[in-house]
C-alpha cells in the first residue's frame, strides 16, 4: 500500500492507493466479502468510478453500457433525469430540469418550475449538446454536437442545430455512411491506428463546401 501526502495552497488533502493492498486481501481474506468491501469503499470515496456508476450515485435513473464522458446531471435534479441503455453522453453536455425562474421572482420569490428529462436507448448525444426541460427524447436518436433540444424527439431520428431540428432518419443516417464503415468498434487504440492509417482517402467522411452567395 502507498501513501501520498500532498500540500497544496495550505490545504491539507491524502489520497491513498489502495490497490496492491486489495490483492493482498484476495490473497488471504474471504473474496466475495472483500469484493463487497471494495465495492462500499469506491462508492463512497468515488473512487475508480465511471461516470455512469457517478450519475447513478447522483440519483440519475440509468441503465447500463452507457459511455458518459460528462457530468451532464450538474446543476439540475438528477432525480428528475431518467436515461436508457446503451446511450452515449459526450463531453460538455447538460441536461437541464429547470430554469428561467429567476426572471419573475420579483413577482413571486418562491416561484420555480421543473420538467423531467427522459432519454430512451441507444440515444447518441453529441458534445457541448444542451437539452431542456420537459424534453423527452426517443430510442435510436443522434443529437449532433452544439444542438439545443427544446421539443421532444420521437424515435429513429438525426436532430441538429440550434434549435435542433429534424435532420433526416436513421435508417436513412446509417445508409448513406455505411460506405464508410470500417468496422472498428471493440478493437484496441493501437489495432484501430493500424487499420485507419492503411485505410485508403474514398474510405474517410468528407464533407463538401458550404454555399456562399454574391
Amino acid at each position: 500500500m502507498s501513501f501520498k501526502h500532498q500540500r497544496n495552497n495550505n490545504n491539507v488533502t491524502f489520497s491513498f492507493v489502495f490497490d496492491d493492498f486489495f490483492v493482498i486481501l484476495q490473497r488471504y481474506c474471504y473474496l466475495p466479502m472483500i469484493k463487497q468491501l471494495w465495492n462500499l469503499f469506491r462508492t463512497k470515496f468515488h473512487y475508480h468510478l465511471t461516470m455512469e456508476e457517478k450519475a447513478r450515485m447522483a440519483g440519475v435513473t440509468i441503465g447500463t453500457h452507457n459511455m458518459v464522458t460528462s457530468a451532464f446531471w450538474k446543476p439540475s435534479e438528477p432525480y428528475l433525469i431518467e436515461i436508457g441503455s446503451h446511450c452515449q453522453i459526450t463531453d460538455g453536455v447538460k441536461i437541464y430540469t429547470h430554469g428561467g425562474a429567476g426572471a419573475v421572482r420579483y413577482i413571486n420569490p418562491r416561484f420555480d418550475v421543473f420538467g423531467k428529462v427522459v432519454l430512451g436507448d441507444y440515444v447518441y448525444v453529441g458534445s457541448n449538446s444542451i437539452i431542456c426541460p420537459g424534453v423527452r427524447i426517443g430510442s435510436h436518436v443522434l443529437i449532433a454536437a452544439g444542438s439545443v433540444v427544446t421539443k421532444s424527439i420521437p424515435d429513429n431520428v438525426v436532430i441538429g442545430g440550434n434549435p435542433a431540428k429534424f435532420i433526416c432518419t436513421i435508417e436513412e443516417f446509417f445508409q448513406k455512411n455505411e460506405q464508410f464503415n470500417l468496422n472498428t468498434k471493440g478493437l484496441s487504440l493501437k489495432e484501430k491506428k493500424e487499420v485507419l492509417l492503411k485505410t485508403p482517402e474514398e474510405k474517410f467522411v468528407t464533407k463538401g463546401f458550404i454555399k456562399i452567395s454574391h
